[in-house]
């Protein structure tokens, strides 16, 4: 069956619809406020002054139980309640790594950040049920489409 490819977003009205209807954002890959400057701290603290309630995941810095305020998590299906959408910073090749993580905690998207696209993960993820934008700033995109 072909319905999965319905659960990958590629046009503005969908886009739009996913992102206001967005208040919960975890952010696998996250950075730490000492790489302020990088799109992967950056994105979600403009998130959050939207009024998105951002959890951060890091990849790395095991050293930090705290970014932008919010308790870490080192796993997405570690992190308690609904998430509406999974912010991934992870190279193309990295998130298959990350599938069983996604579809376990089965976010209602995960969104793969400008430049990074993964055809077959995001695949198993639509498949599964989980919508999917690739290669889409979350930022640009929701100041252009979600105000």
């Amino acid at each position: 069956m072909d319905d999965w490819r319905a659960n990958i977003l590629d046009d503005d009205a969908k886009i739009r619809e996913l992102l206001r209807g967005t208040k919960r954002v975890a952010v696998l890959g996250i950075k730490t406020e000492a790489q302020r400057e990088q799109p992967s701290f950056h994105v979600p603290e403009y998130l959050a002054s939207k009024g998105i309630e951002i959890v951060p995941v890091p990849v790395y810095y095991p050293e930090a139980t705290e970014i932008l305020g919010q308790k870490v998590y080192r796993k997405v299906a570690d992190v308690p309640g609904p998430i509406d959408i999974v912010d991934v910073f992870r190279r193309p090749a990295d998130v298959t790594g990350h599938l069983d993580d996604l579809k376990a905690k089965k976010p209602r998207a995960v969104w793969l950040q400008l430049g990074i696209r993964n055809d077959a993960a995001s695949e198993a993820l639509a498949r599964a049920g989980i919508q999917v934008v690739q290669d889409r700033c979350m930022m640009v995109e929701y100041r252009r489409l979600a105000r």
